[in-house]
C-alpha cells in the first residue's frame, strides 16, 4: 500500500474585517482553499458581505 502524502492545499476561513467595527450582529465568513507553498502568508480577498450589503475585505483566520 502506498503512503498518503500530506497535500499542499488546505482549507482556510475568511472573515470580514469591517463587520466587527460596524456593531451589527452576525458574521460574514467564507471557506476557500489555498496552496500553502505558494501563499504561506494569510490571505486577503474582497468578498460580498450580505449583512452590510457591500464588498469588503475578508482576511484569513486561524
Amino acid at each position: 500500500m502506498a503512503k498518503k502524502a500530506k497535500g499542499n492545499r488546505i482549507q482556510v476561513i475568511l472573515e470580514c474585517t469591517e463587520h466587527k467595527e460596524s456593531g451589527l450582529p452576525g458574521t460574514s465568513r467564507y471557506i476557500t482553499v489555498k496552496n500553502r507553498k505558494n501563499t504561506p502568508d494569510r490571505m486577503e480577498l474582497k468578498k460580498y458581505n450580505p449583512i452590510l450589503k457591500k464588498v469588503t475585505v475578508h482576511k484569513e483566520i486561524k
